[in-house]
């Protein structure tokens, strides 16, 4: 049989396979090379990774839903980068898994909130929005204040992070559960905020 258009449209088990190799053949000329890539691979000049407050916070912020409404991209357009500051680029996000890229925007995007209001600021914003912003439509997350911040597998989520290529040392791990005595989970996800962007914060 002839591999002519005609005789693949006829076949539809063949023009299926023919569609998935096309696909990809395709999908990996555009992928594979990003893995090899500097600017996708390597973190920009001052990331560390998160410490344990800001590690649980981060769960904490995806676990209630944050990212559900306040993406963590800023696109490289005018009106994006005048009202956020720099794009996002992904020597940001080397530590990160999984980012917290999207495109959602109920609320603001927060790639660079870190730094941009102070602690109490943000305690009151997160116990009731309205009182900082009153248009606000955020549900309260007063309840935060009162959960302590969960230091039972904060060990193991840093070893599993490593293996991934996180580069925790055996010190950071070991005294994780230190830094979170006292702290409750409001604390932590202050801490993950504070920490959002700041490597290029003031990079126009």
């Amino acid at each position: 049989m002839k591999l002519t258009q005609d005789a693949i449209e006829r076949n539809v088990g063949l023009m299926i396979v023919l569609t998935l190799l096309v696909v990809s053949v395709g999908g990996l000329v555009e992928i594979v090379p990003l893995f090899f890539q500097k600017s996708t691979t390597e973190a920009v000049t001052g990331l560390k990774p998160y410490d344990a407050v800001r590690l649980t916070g981060r769960d904490v912020y995806i676990r209630e839903g944050c990212f559900l409404c306040h993406s963590q991209m800023i696109r490289p357009f005018r009106a994006e980068t005048e009202r956020y500051g720099h794009f996002s680029v992904a020597g940001e996000y080397v530590f990160d898994h999984p980012f917290q890229w999207g495109s959602k925007r109920t609320g603001p995007d927060l790639q660079r909130v870190g730094g941009r209001y102070s602690d109490e600021w943000h305690r009151a914003h997160l116990i009731n929005p309205r009182d900082v912003v009153p248009e606000s439509n955020m549900p309260a997350f007063a309840f935060l204040d009162k959960a302590p911040a969960d230091a039972a597998n904060i060990e193991g989520k840093m070893r599993a992070l490593r293996k991934v290529g996180v580069p925790y040392t055996d010190e950071e791990i070991a005294g994780a559960r230190k830094q979170l005595e006292g702290k409750s989970e409001l604390d932590a996800l202050i801490a993950y905020l504070q920490g959002l962007g700041l490597e290029l914060k003031n990079v126009r």
